[in-house]
């Protein structure tokens, strides 16, 4: 039998970062045996919470108790040793070890020589008393996305964690394997033998398997309560102290749709290993339509967006833009109107040490007024240029000079999208425009999203996160071991049929 999970309480908890009050005097009881959602925009204190509860970070006031005991945890490994672990939103295993091996190197004393029949011997007996079983001697980068969350979860189990903080544990699974681990995990719950703070985005996934909820708001617990008496809506409401809209867009009338303004034809491109990462992909977007394209993460979508935005060579196929050859040069993106979002701005569409204004002229900064002849930079001309879409995008910046990087995920993303769409735009990519942010800077984004289709561009979003797909796109396509591999609209969209196709073509890849 396992000893019963801890009952945790923070009480009292502040801590302050520079001017900024992160916590402010917050308090919050976990029960034991239950499945407990923290939910909050970015910035309301959820990371800086889990991290203080962990010994990551010390709090500046305020204590722990752990199963009635005050304890001082000053240290990740204080943590641990009181049953507490945390499972973070991206993977810390390490690809070219095996299962085994990566289990074996979370335990904080090893030997000098290991017997590794014991030690396998020993895992398979641990292993047959889990939810999840996974092969022992495979090595984790031929595991899929959702065999790697299981393989944390079970790591966090073996070395004796009975309290689990889940930090966004579905962002990267398809639905049929994020309900089987928040499914699991529940159970778990249920049966007395775990306690689970989930930090999620998907208010779907609190409504199914959550039981309690708190909810933090500018470093302050503003809500306490039961799953049984919330609705998505009432949670959004409390999260951001408005009404929150949840309502999906209209779709757009087929029969008012234009040509194909994008139109991609048996694609190929290899991935930065040399290997087929996009094996013949073809697909066509058409002006006032959002096509969507679905996946697990490394099917080809990334290296797809690269030679979209003429950051990769295509090996073979056709790109058309408005019925002509399309190379992704700089005089063809501002001649079709492209404009491009790509995954994680700082390291590929923005320039971290220049300024936010900076970074809002690099689309035009050799084109009137911001240049004069197209030689001379006129940095007078931009400082009204980026006060304006500042303000119109709600960019929450200290100043215009202010280094891109010291902005949080979510006005990076609305700094970039500024200025992708502050031109005639005619032909929108996007990859996972959202991800890591809260849903106010969702909706906003989404709002923009929606607007540039109203004014009858063509829109690519390629996304992880299915809700988004889901929500927002006209036609529904999956991508998979680089080919298109299905296509619905999303008036007939099964989440879970996608789902399968999403996995089947990972698995074949």
């Amino acid at each position: 039998m396992m000893p019963s999970p801890p009952e945790v309480e923070i009480v009292d908890f502040s801590k302050r970062f520079g001017a900024v009050q992160a916590l402010d005097a917050v308090s919050v009881r976990f029960t034991a045996g239950r499945m407990h959602a923290l939910l909050g925009e970015n910035g309301a204190g959820k990371s800086t919470l889990v991290k203080c509860l962990m010994g990551y970070y010390q709090a500046d006031a305020g204590h722990i108790l752990v199963d009635r005991q005050r304890r001082a945890i000053a240290h990740p490994y204080d943590a641990h040793a009181l049953g507490l672990g945390m499972v973070y939103q991206h993977f810390t295993l390490v690809p070219q070890m095996s299962v085994a091996e990566n289990f074996v190197l979370g335990r904080e004393r090893l030997p000098a020589v290991l017997d590794w029949a014991a030690e396998h011997a020993a895992l398979r007996e641990f292993m047959a008393r889990m939810p999840f079983r996974l092969e022992l001697r495979r090595l984790v980068a031929t595991l899929a996305a959702g065999e790697k969350q299981k393989l944390e979860i079970l790591k966090q189990l073996y070395l004796g964690r009975q309290f689990l903080v889940l930090d966004e544990p579905t962002s990267v699974l398809t639905p049929g394997e994020a309900d089987e681990v928040l499914g699991e995990m529940r159970r778990l719950a249920d049966a007395g033998e775990l306690t689970v703070i989930l930090i999620t985005h998907k208010l779907r996934e609190v409504m199914e398997f959550a039981q309690d909820v708190t909810i933090l708001r500018g470093g302050k617990v503003v809500a306490r309560i039961d799953v049984a008496d919330a609705s998505e809506q009432r949670l959004a409401a409390m999260m951001f102290g408005q009404s929150h809209n949840t309502a999906k867009p209209e779709l757009a009338s087929r029969a008012g749709l234009s040509a194909n303004y994008l139109e991609i034809e048996h694609l190929h491109a290899l991935g930065d290993r040399g290997t087929a990462a996009v094996a013949g992909a073809s697909l066509a977007v058409r002006s006032g339509e959002i096509v969507g394209i679905a996946g697990v993460s490394g099917n080809g979508q990334k290296e797809l967006v690269e030679v979209l935005a003429g950051q990769r060579e295509a090996e073979s196929g056709n790109l058309r833009v408005a019925g002509r050859t399309f190379n992704g040069t700089r005089r063809e993106l501002e001649q079709y109107g492209v404009s491009l979002l790509t995954e994680e701005p700082l390291a590929n569409a923005a320039v971290r040490p220049m300024s936010v204004m900076e970074n809002l002229s690099l689309r035009q900064f050799d084109q009137p007024p911001l240049a004069r002849g197209r030689f001379v930079l006129d940095r007078r001309a931009m400082r009204p240029f980026a006060e304006d879409l500042i303000r119109r995008y709600g960019i929450r910046t200290a100043s215009l000079f202010a280094r891109l990087d010291t902005l949080s995920g979510g006005n990076i993303q609305r700094t970039v999208l500024a200025r992708e769409l502050s031109r005639d735009v005619r032909l929108l990519i996007m990859h996972n425009p959202c991800v890591g942010l809260d849903a106010a800077a969702v909706a906003e984004i989404r709002g923009q999203i929606m607007r540039a289709r109203e004014r009858g561009a063509a829109i690519l979003l390629i996304s992880e996160d299915l809700d988004e797909i889901l929500d927002l796109s006209d036609r529904v396509l999956v991508m998979a071991a680089g080919r298109i591999s299905h296509e619905t609209d999303r008036a007939s969209a099964d989440r879970y049929e996608i789902g399968r196709h999403m996995a089947q073509g990972r698995l074949s890849a």
